[in-house]
């Protein structure tokens, strides 16, 4: 059995514009995300750390890491998933955001599990 298969981490992430906290006018753009963590491998594990990497339609990069998530660092048995929403301001009104956890199976085995690039955008701005 390939290592792949026994630590799997699946993330989703749905972005939401935030109209009644961002401001245009002032170049303040703010979103929300709701990110589902899920274990679809075989070994228990708990959720370390995290990594973003926040890009603005300028090409300005922003890196955030930490402990957790939402201060929090859930454990996730096989099957299970964990839910929660953060959030992200820009100066423009179209940008992304892309990242992974650190994971820690249960075995002590330390993996990554990759948070696919997603898009921010204000509504209209984007065909």
């Amino acid at each position: 059995m390939r290592n792949s298969e026994r630590y799997r981490i699946q993330v989703e992430v749905e972005p939401c514009y935030l109209d009644h906290e961002s401001a245009p006018t002032e170049d303040r753009y703010v979103f929300s995300y709701t990110v589902t963590i899920r274990n679809v491998g075989e070994v228990a594990a708990k959720l370390v750390s995290r990594r973003w990497v926040i890009t603005d339609a300028n090409g300005e990069r922003r890196e955030i890491s930490g402990q957790g998530v939402v201060g929090e660092q859930p454990h996730l048995d096989p099957g299970n998933h964990f839910r929660y929403t953060s959030g992200a301001m820009l100066t423009t009104p179209v940008g992304s955001m892309e990242g992974s956890y650190e994971m820690l199976a249960d075995d002590g085995t330390s993996f990554q599990a990759p948070i696919a690039p997603f898009t921010l955008a204000m509504p209209r701005t984007l065909h």
